[in-house]
């Protein structure tokens, strides 16, 4: 391929992102780097993909026919690097996994006694995050790969494959919160009441413009929630599995809510044969409960 990765990542994610400097943020690389892949680019295609004229550089025609083709590009050398690394058969020495805690522990219990048969010398860490906070262990190389509550949009560099898995969401109180004696809750009643929102190290602008919220970066929140101090969307199996029967879930329109989640990993750090094992096992588990 006479073009270069760097060069085609850099031009997918200014592409997604907006801007040449988010795309250097996004990539941990200096803007004057990404500017310069993405003109090697348009000098090695004979084509202008950015119109640089404003405060923002925009696709141009041609960007926007390349950048479809770029994206396949991607894909299909993302698909022959997994396969090369499993034929390779060189595992790893230690697999880092990034966990949500929206995920069910009765999905993860299961593969980690397979894992344990089938790589019993490998060092093996688990570490719970979420959003956007696993997208950064996983660009950092602190993590080698995660299961994440499905994102509307991922950097270029991170593959994601979709789970058969879904997580129930609900809404809950405390069952001596004045909200629990309600036979139905409106979105309205909500606004007037602390919300306890799940928030990330990453994340800093505010989610929502109404009403008073308290957050934390891990579902930490359930005990927030126990202990009386507002209403918190959570994972119905974390309630039932480590609740103490002190919280109850409110009747509000629209809700409970089925959750999509995916198993992510970084393109440019890919784990290795174990760390594929991984997430081949964690794509075949089925959900009799919820599909």
């Amino acid at each position: 391929m006479r073009y270069s990765p760097e060069s085609l990542i850099a031009f997918v994610t200014a592409a997604q992102t907006g801007s040449f400097s988010s795309a250097a943020r996004q990539l941990r690389k200096s803007q004057s780097t990404v500017s310069a892949a993405i003109a090697n680019l348009e000098a090695d295609l004979g084509l202008v993909l950015f119109d640089r004229s404003g405060h923002q550089p925009h696709l141009t025609d041609d960007g926007h026919k390349v950048r479809m083709h770029v994206q396949a590009i991607l894909a299909a050398s993302d698909t022959l690097d997994a396969l090369a690394m499993r034929l390779a058969n060189r595992i790893e020495p230690r697999l880092s996994f990034v966990l949500s805690d929206m995920w069910k522990a009765a999905h993860y219990d299961p593969l980690l006694h397979a894992f344990s048969a089938r790589f019993p010398d490998i060092e093996f860490e688990c570490l719970i995050a979420e959003d956007e906070d696993v997208i950064d262990l996983l660009q950092a190389q602190r993590a080698h790969m995660g299961v994440i509550r499905t994102q509307p949009h991922y950097p270029a560099e991170i593959s994601a494959s979709r789970l058969h898995v879904k997580t129930e969401m609900a809404i809950f109180v405390a069952a001596q919160h004045a909200l629990a004696q309600q036979p139905s809750v409106t979105q309205q009643q909500l606004a007037t009441v602390r919300q306890l929102c799940l928030n990330t190290y990453t994340r800093n602008e505010r989610q929502s413009e109404e009403g008073i919220i308290w957050s934390a970066p891990s579902l930490m929140l359930l005990e927030m929630a126990e202990q009386g101090f507002g209403w918190s969307i959570l994972p119905r199996w974390l309630v039932a599995q480590f609740g103490h029967q002190v919280l109850v879930e409110l009747p509000v329109a629209g809700w409970p809510q089925l959750i999509e989640m995916d198993v992510v990993w970084s393109k440019q750090y890919p784990p290795g044969p174990a760390g594929f094992w991984m997430i081949d096992n964690l794509l075949m588990q089925k959900d009799p409960a919820l599909n």
